[in-house]
């Protein structure tokens, strides 16, 4: 038995009409684990994502980052005989997914409806900003927007400023959705031989994470506040100052702030006070009991108080910048570190966060614009 044939999704075929962030990011978790996706470009210009940036050996970090293990098949579908390229190979394929502008895979002919009435076995996934209906399903839909619109810019930044995410959250939520989907179709599918039509809307997946900010206004009647890199609903959860740094520290009961202060910081008499007993006074009191905790951290070192607190059980991390985590020695001394075929050179990518303990998941190359296009147009002939 071969390494790629313990892949999970070994056999599976993925054929992608995908740009951008969300579908991308699906798909290649797809192909890490082993299923041939085929991504569908433009000819000449391809996934606009392509040139994004040049960072990496001239390469765009973002396509560098989504699209390794993929054949790239560049077509004119604006053609008859690209539209013809495209059904033969969906004909052949066990997932079709795509991420066009709302309408404009059913203006091709290749729209759920169609597709699965030529092939009811076959898993097809769209992707959309606002979904495939409602008043906003025409509108433009890039992360920020999304971010905007389902309130998490609201409760991101600092009490003086709001702020989106720093990555692009609401396009990574709908991926790891879509990427969901496709598996439990095709588990489904395993049990009944039927197909599925999903839809997965980048605006549904980021209000589905606005779960306990979404609560607390439902039930609460109250906006929670932006509080930088603390947290709204628990105390001590915030940065605080060292010596010689700071430290996040993020106490999560009231077990924890016994331990914090009477252990770590050796102010029993902060433990015992009533006023702060629980996360809820402790909450009642944010500004007093973050400056209490402050006074004390300032005494430590960052990796003196760093070594208290895990030594004491207590949550608390270092800020590290990009620097800091590509030196990570929690990546290096586990092994995590890969290298990746692209047209500019090999370059470094972490392994996929799935770890199975029999096979080591697929990190295929990044694949040139069009690289793969005569040796697919030549198996559909076969």
């Amino acid at each position: 038995m071969t390494a790629d044939s313990l892949l999970p999704l070994a056999g599976i075929t993925v054929v992608a009409l995908e740009q951008a962030v969300a579908a991308p990011l699906a798909t290649r978790h797809l192909a890490d684990m082993g299923a041939r996706v085929i991504k569908v470009e433009r000819v000449g210009e391809g996934d606009f994502a392509r040139n994004y940036d040049d960072a990496v050996h001239g390469l765009a970090s973002h396509f560098v980052w989504l699209n390794r293990g993929k054949e790239s098949l560049a077509l004119d579908l604006k053609t008859d005989g690209g539209r013809d390229a495209l059904t033969r190979l969906i004909g052949r394929a066990d997932v079709f997914l795509q991420n066009l502008a709302p309408g404009a895979a059913e203006r091709l002919g290749f729209g759920a409806q169609e597709l699965r009435a030529d092939h009811p076995e076959l898993i097809v996934v769209d992707m959309s900003g606002y979904g495939d209906a409602g008043p906003y399903r025409e509108r433009k839909a890039y992360d920020m927007l999304i971010q905007a619109e389902t309130g998490l810019i609201s409760v991101t930044g600092t009490p003086d400023e709001a702020s989106k995410t720093g990555i692009p959250t609401a396009d990574i939520a709908a991926g790891m959705y879509a990427l969901t989907s496709v598996l439990g179709a095709l588990v489904r599918r395993g049990v009944t031989g039927v197909g599925a039509s999903v839809s997965v809307s980048m605006f549904d997946a980021t209000v589905e994470w606005m779960g306990h900010p979404m609560y607390m206004r439902l039930y609460g009647n109250r906006q929670i506040a932006r509080s930088g890199v603390g947290h709204a609903a628990i105390v001590p959860y915030d940065r605080y100052p060292t010596r010689d740094g700071e430290i996040l520290i993020g106490v999560q009961n009231d077990r924890g702030w016994r331990v914090l202060t009477a252990e770590v910081l050796s102010r029993p008499d902060l433990a015992e006070d009533s006023r702060y007993a629980t996360n809820i006074d402790r909450v009642n009191r944010r500004a007093e009991v973050d400056a209490l905790v402050a006074v004390e951290t300032k005494r430590f070192s960052t990796d003196e108080l760093d070594e208290r607190l895990a030594a004491a059980g207590v949550p608390a991390a270092e800020i590290r910048d990009l620097a800091g985590v590509v030196a990570h020695p929690q990546l290096s001394e586990r092994d995590r570190w890969r290298e990746v075929d692209t047209e500019a050179g090999p370059i470094r990518a972490v392994l996929p966060p799935m770890t199975f303990d029999d096979v080591e998941l697929r990190m295929g190359p990044v694949p040139a614009l069009g690289q793969h296009t005569d040796a697919i147009l030549a198996e559909l002939e076969d």
